[in-house]
């Protein structure tokens, strides 16, 4: 059963949320990244056949509304702490990719309810790594942009000439939307990674090899902070790792979604 409907988490705050999958089910939080919801429906989709899953749309992002305060990545982490709150669910798996990966992040470290009890962040961005810095995704031209994310850039690039007129505003106000969220300071929140020590959930950080947005080094600097934390790294894909190699990705996903669960 898949559903999308509006929560009004706040009096100025409705949020947009598919779910899907059996009530009794084990709960996922599914969260996007830049690109929007539907760089994440093949792992919600996955993962509903089994699990209960919650796939919400960043407030700004497809259209959806933002209210004025709403300026920073954590006020989305404790956006979605309270909608945990709120639905009173335990045993919560957070899945995030991209920017997704660093709400689930910043969400762990806030989560005195322990409410989460495991974490998968797919080539997540966040914190700030010395010897391997976030490319400048803000610099990029749409060719240069796809060359930096997939592995095999021929398959997956489209040219913005291409794209419908209002498809392509969408996505430039998808971008202006992360700009005010994350791009100053950029991609990253400069505290995150002394704070993920104290994150005691098991956290997988599944990393695309050919990702150069956020490398593998950068992915395995990221997991070596947490006090639990595992890199897996795939072959054949780059910043997107559940859509050009959706079998392997999702095989680790399941892999801990078994590991973690019980654990709160």
């Amino acid at each position: 059963m898949t559903s999308e409907h509006s929560s009004q988490l706040y009096a100025d705050l409705p949020l947009t949320i598919d779910e899907a999958g059996p009530e009794a089910g084990r709960p996922v939080l599914v969260l996007h990244g830049g690109g929007g919801p539907a760089t994440v429906a093949g792992i919600a989709k996955h993962l509903a056949a089994a699990s209960r899953t919650l796939t919400p749309v960043h407030p700004g992002w497809d259209g959806t509304p933002r209210p004025d305060w709403l300026t920073g990545i954590d006020d989305l982490a404790l956006a979605y702490l309270h909608l945990l709150q709120d639905r009173d669910l335990t045993d919560v798996l957070v899945v995030g990719s991209s920017l997704g990966g660093w709400i689930a992040a910043e969400m762990a470290v806030r989560d005195t309810a322990q409410r989460i009890s495991g974490l998968v962040l797919v080539d997540a961005v966040g914190v700030h790594v010395d010897s391997a810095p976030i490319a400048d995704f803000f610099a990029l031209d749409p060719r240069a942009a796809a060359e930096f994310s997939w592995h095999d850039p021929d398959r997956f690039y489209v040219d913005p000439a291409t794209v419908p007129a209002d498809q392509l505003a969408v996505r430039q106000a998808n971008m202006a939307i992360m700009r005010v969220l994350a791009g100053d300071p950029y991609m990253h929140d400069p505290k995150l990674l002394r704070r993920l020590g104290r994150v005691r959930q098991p956290a997988l950080l599944v990393w695309g090899e050919s990702d150069r947005v956020v490398t593998p080094a950068y992915g395995a600097a990221y997991a070596a902070a947490f006090g639990d934390g595992r890199l897996e790294v795939v072959p054949k894909a780059g910043h997107l790792p559940h859509i050009e190699q959706p079998e392997i990705t999702l095989d680790l996903i399941d892999e801990h979604l078994r590991r973690t669960s019980g654990r709160v």
